[in-house]
């Protein structure tokens, strides 16, 4: 028990160090063991609950426990077998971790970190743990562990750092970034330990200092290569060759220095590039990122002065099919971030980036979208049905134009065709802009365009459902309280503020709260941004409760209008109510059918069928409108008959002028 006191003295003195509240954790099960099967958690699963366990016997620490779908999942696990008493070689000798007083009033007296005692014992090489490291199990705990001994031991050492220090750190780091541990770095609670990893190899490879000959230390999962340089060499290049994991071929990457880049820099300099094979993917994993990286991770340490450097990744993954994307991390964010880099040349092996290393980018790589797939079927519906959409659109106004006068005789008829007329406006110049968006090659090259595409295709497309709601409201107005109580100038003004004014609102707030932190877009398409900030929601949002409300409203219409008699004053204003209804009560499922499958298209691994449904939805919208909007209206058909009849009539009068004039040519009238 006392030397448990003392080991948690001594934890919470370096309260920097990992492993304190593993170990506090581990002297507390000493004393009270559960009775409870080790991995399993009592009672029953509800939804949303959690529960934690102690970890098998001989480790230290907890693991924690959601229930999702009616079982238990593993959610976090601090299970760790190194501690203060067992990383060093000479100390690990003792089948007691915690054995030893003596040793344990030691440790406690000089109250040393355990980065501080590491680089007391062994400082030339930093050997003195390697060996104890490298035989632990890959274990969350030991991995969180192993990190921030490692972070530690770059923030305490000021001095230059020797090429057999380099050796070691990089032994310590290739254990954590072995293949085999990347599915337990999900389970680490402090989810920005991978990030804390890169910064602190980066940090430590800066103080590296090379003398005469080039460095190479090369590890499986980690490999550092240094040079000295002098501004009028013809150039440089570092060569990377390494396996992603155990089975996999090699991938190479390159980091090329021309003479163009060399004239920037000091006359003499040393540059120290690291390459990670798995790094991408630990992090990908341990933030629950939404892009994969397609390459190593390529660290680049320059000199200040260093204006940019040219970094060829070869692709692991080589689909065609996904889009490719140079980035470099902000260490700040912990994120990628495409201002870093821009792509100079790309192919299906490999993908050439220019880069701008800083002190906030050092680490570069490429990403690969995840889950939009680019099928030609998709391509080939999407501008086949656009063009029968705008065709059909067209058509619809130019119909709507030809009968305005002979349809929009009542009140309740012109605000009906005001709201049908605006419906295609909108999806007209929506269906523009998507196309004129396709033409841009992509947020990276073209962003201003982009941000101006996506936010009148947003707006636009709002406004399409934002006038299905005005012709709701018409009918709710018309039908709950009673006709002809506001004049028209002012209905049309509430019209067009549901119109136009609610979706300009939410699309100014959406790229006003977006964009300056560069969440707007999609890294790969001039749309709304899903992974990143959820942008997209602010379209499928009011859009789909649209819809619900417009459904609603047609079942108050069904109800209300049962009870008006055949007989009575306002008969003719319920059938104009109906035929409104009939018109909502078609396109208001078609529309929001449409954004249902869209809604499914951004779930990960989404089948290409969902693409394929919603694109043809999509890109048909406005033959919809023109057939159920328009065309099946009685009414719009009768005045068509109407102006043909008479068309016909005007020719037919014609026709017999023509014929007596040319038949009496010198007839003259009296």
């Amino acid at each position: 028990m006392i030397c448990a006191l003392l080991m948690c003295y001594l934890v919470f003195l370096v309260p920097t160090e990992s492993c304190g509240k593993l170990c506090q954790a581990a002297s507390n099960s000493k004393e009270k063991e559960s009775s409870r099967p080790w991995g399993v958690c009592d009672g029953i699963c509800v939804a949303s609950s959690h529960c934690s366990q102690p970890c098998p016997p001989g480790t230290e620490g907890s693991m924690g426990f959601a229930c999702r779908k009616q079982r238990w999942h593993k959610v976090t696990d601090t299970c760790c077998t190194l501690n203060a008493f067992n990383i060093f070689e000479e100390d690990s000798q003792s089948g007691n971790p915690f054995g030893g007083g003596g040793k344990v009033d030691e440790y406690a007296r000089k109250s040393e970190t355990i980065a501080g005692k590491l680089m007391q014992k062994c400082p030339a090489d930093l050997s003195c743990a390697i060996r104890n490291i490298e035989q632990s199990p890959r274990l969350p705990g030991n991995i969180a562990f192993i990190v921030q001994l490692l972070h530690n031991i770059s923030t305490a050492l000021m001095a230059d750092v020797e090429e057999a220090q380099m050796h070691s750190y990089s032994s310590m780091a290739n254990h954590v970034l072995n293949s085999s541990s990347i599915s337990n770095w999900t389970f680490i609670p402090e989810r920005n330990s991978s990030c804390v990893l890169l910064h602190s190899v980066n940090s430590f490879a800066r103080k590296l200092l090379i003398n005469k000959s080039p460095i190479n230390i090369s590890n499986t999962f980690i490999h550092t290569m240094g040079s000295i340089i002098a501004a009028d060499d013809e150039g440089k290049n570092f060569t990377f060759s390494m396996r992603v994991n155990d089975t996999s071929r090699a991938v190479t990457g390159k980091v090329l220095m021309g003479r163009e880049e060399l004239q920037t820099a000091p006359s003499i300099f040393q540059i120290i590039s690291i390459a990670f094979p798995t790094l991408g993917a630990i992090l990908e994993a341990s933030l629950l990122e939404n892009v994969t990286v397609n390459g190593l991770v390529l660290s680049v340490i320059l000199p200040p002065k260093f204006k940019r450097i040219s970094l060829l990744f070869e692709k692991i993954s080589k689909s065609e099919e996904r889009k490719t994307e140079c980035v470099g991390w902000d260490h700040l964010e912990s994120r990628w971030d495409s201002q870093a880099c821009q792509m100079v040349e790309e192919s299906s092996q490999h993908a050439v980036c220019q880069c701008w290393p800083s002190k906030l980018f050092t680490s570069f790589s490429i990403l690969m979208s995840r889950h939009t797939p680019v099928s030609p079927v998709l391509t080939f519906i999407t501008y086949i049905g656009l063009g029968i959409s705008i065709c059909s659109l067209l058509i619809c106004l130019s119909i709507e134009a030809l009968v305005w006068g002979q349809v929009t005789k009542t009140e309740i008829s012109y605000l009906r065709h005001l709201c049908i007329a605006n419906v295609a406006a909108t999806l007209l110049m929506a269906d523009v802009w998507f196309i004129v968006a396709s033409f841009l090659s992509g947020p990276v090259t073209h962003h201003k365009g982009c941000v101006a595409a996506t936010f009148f295709i947003h707006f636009f497309y709002l406004s399409v459902f934002f006038w299905m709601l005005a012709k709701a409201l018409l009918i709710l107005y018309g039908v709950l309280i009673v006709f002809h109580t506001l004049p028209k100038s002012i209905l049309v003004a509430s019209l067009f503020s549901v119109g136009y004014g609610c979706p300009l609102i939410i699309a100014i707030i959406t790229v006003g709260v977006t964009e300056p932190g560069k969440g707007y877009l999609r890294p790969e398409a001039c749309w709304l941004n899903w992974d990143m900030t959820r942008a997209l929601l602010a379209f499928v949002v009011p859009a789909l409760a649209i819809v619900v409300v417009n459904l609603v409203t047609i079942m108050l219409v069904i109800i209300k209008t049962q009870r008006v008699a055949t007989g009575s004053s306002m008969f003719q204003e319920v059938r104009a109510v109906l035929r409104i209804s009939k018109n909502i009560a078609i396109l208001t499922p078609l529309l929001g059918l449409t954004w249902g499958f869209g809604i499914a298209t951004v779930i990960d691994n989404s089948s290409l069928v969902f693409h394929i449904i919603f694109s043809l939805l999509n890109a048909f919208q406005g033959f919809f409108i023109l057939v159920f909007g328009t065309i099946l209206d009685p009414k719009i058909r009768e005045a068509l008959k109407g102006r043909v009849t008479s068309a016909k009539r005007i020719s037919r009068v014609s026709e017999n002028l023509s014929s007596d004039f040319s038949r009496h040519p010198t007839k003259r009238p009296s």
